[in-house]
């Protein structure tokens, strides 16, 4: 089975990114999870544009801390396979896994925020620890939105030989540290983001550098039209026995075209 994991999704320019990956390579896969919750001009989601990631190929749309920016989002997170942190507390909309079928195989995806310089949830470790001992499966793949490397590679330890895969999200920076763990778990520390290249974590450059050059509180847009645009991603594939075989981190770069559309860059930036 060959399973994709796509980094946030920021914006327009991230939604571009995704629609130009996924049309070259959707056929090649069996499932495929995206984090969304910046999706809506970087705060959040709306029904529109969930309606869109999933009619471009995307399955399963994780969240993290903005997953509630936009308030439409309490009218249509359950009628959508949308997935917001399973470690909020009881009583909130939506839910923070799912079980899905694929290939024959038990898939269970687990979607968990970090503490460390966020808001604080529950307990993402012991949060775990409930939902993998309740819902057996086959393969589980863990969304691990947080700040902090520090607490996504005790996460990666900690579940190791149980997930299968943990995949951080939220810096929106790639890292380069995708590897197996002693036990058999495929570990990122961050996928990276889609989005707009040349900025600041994929909102305005300008924005960005003031906030930090005035100290100031500073509103920040996703950039509507950039000449390049980044996808980050990680595609890996899982054998008869549940083990991830083979793996690898994608990153590559699309070029605006005079007629708005984007093609795939050759060669570096």
């Amino acid at each position: 089975m060959r399973i994709a994991f796509i980094g946030d999704i920021v914006g327009r320019p991230g939604r571009k990114a995704v629609h130009s990956w996924l049309e070259e390579n959707r056929k090649r896969i069996d499932l495929c999870i995206a984090n969304g919750e910046n999706a809506a001009g970087g705060f959040g989601l709306t029904e529109k544009i969930t309606k869109n990631l999933l009619s471009y190929g995307v399955d399963v749309i994780t969240g993290g801390n903005h997953t509630f920016d936009k308030k439409e989002i309490y009218q249509f997170i359950d009628k959508y396979p949308i997935l917001r942190p399973a470690n909020y507390p009881e009583g909130i909309p939506g839910k923070g896994f799912t079980l899905l079928e694929v290939c024959g195989k038990k898939v269970l995806i687990v979607n968990l925020m970090g503490r460390v310089f966020m808001e604080c949830l529950d307990n993402p470790f012991r949060k775990f620890d409930q939902i993998y001992e309740e819902n057996p499966a086959d393969i589980v793949i863990v969304d691990f939105h947080a700040e902090a490397s520090s607490e996504k590679q005790a996460f990666g330890l900690y579940v190791d030989g149980r997930a299968t895969v943990v995949c951080g999200t939220h810096t929106h920076v790639q890292t380069a540290d995708l590897r197996k763990l002693p036990k058999g778990t495929l570990y990122i520390t961050d996928v990276g983001m889609c989005g707009a290249v040349d900025t600041v974590i994929g909102m305005g450059k300008e924005e960005g550098v003031d906030r930090f050059l005035r100290q100031l509180p500073v509103r920040f847009k996703v950039p509507e039209k950039p000449s390049l645009i980044q996808f980050c991603g990680v595609i890996f594939e899982v054998d008869d026995s549940n083990k991830v075989v083979n793996y690898e981190r994608i990153y590559e770069v699309y070029e605006r075209r005079e007629d708005g559309s984007y093609i795939r860059r050759e060669g570096a930036l």
